[in-house]
């Protein structure tokens, strides 16, 4: 009973995190977490480990490990980025006569067009528009790919033929 009311008393939980978890930490990072964070998310997925004394004086060798897959995961996309420079993805839209759009040209359609493009899994919250698309012609995208690593594309937005 008494360690429950102290667990309830915790504030947070100090973790290494063992894999990247985007917006809250790298991995190698020592935090402090919510417990329930912690015990509920964290842990079961083995995306991080308690920061035991023997956890502390692992540290080094998992920083290694991240450091090394994140400069292979640059790499992958740094040649990736140069495949896309350059490319013009044209996209078949449905549109009125005033070349206005039934609706718009959203990520999902473009990171689907890329993804068949470069034969590879393209996520639609990686690809960037400054604006919403609801008209023809042609504009930018970037696709980031990578924390450090963004690729523009050329968007040819064209009216789909009946």
């Amino acid at each position: 009973m008494i360690e429950q009311t102290l667990l309830n008393e915790v504030h947070s939980v100090r973790v290494i995190f063992v894999e990247d978890v985007p917006n809250v930490a790298r991995t190698g990072e020592v935090k402090d977490v919510k417990p329930g964070y912690a015990r509920n998310y964290l842990l079961p997925k083995r995306l991080a480990v308690a920061a035991t004394p023997q956890e502390l004086q692992r540290l080094e060798s998992i920083r290694k490990l991240g450091m090394e897959r994140l400069e292979k995961e640059k790499v992958g996309a740094q040649a990736i980025a140069e495949q896309l420079e350059g490319v013009s993805v044209t996209l078949k839209v449905r549109s009125g006569p005033t070349g206005r759009l039934y609706g718009a040209v959203t990520t999902a359609m473009v990171a689907q067009e890329l993804s068949t493009l470069l034969e590879r899994e393209i996520d639609r919250r990686s690809v960037l528009l400054e604006d919403t698309i609801h008209e023809l012609g042609a504009f930018e995208a970037r696709v980031r790919l990578h924390p450090e690593v963004v690729a523009s594309v050329t968007l040819e937005v064209e009216a789909m033929e009946d």
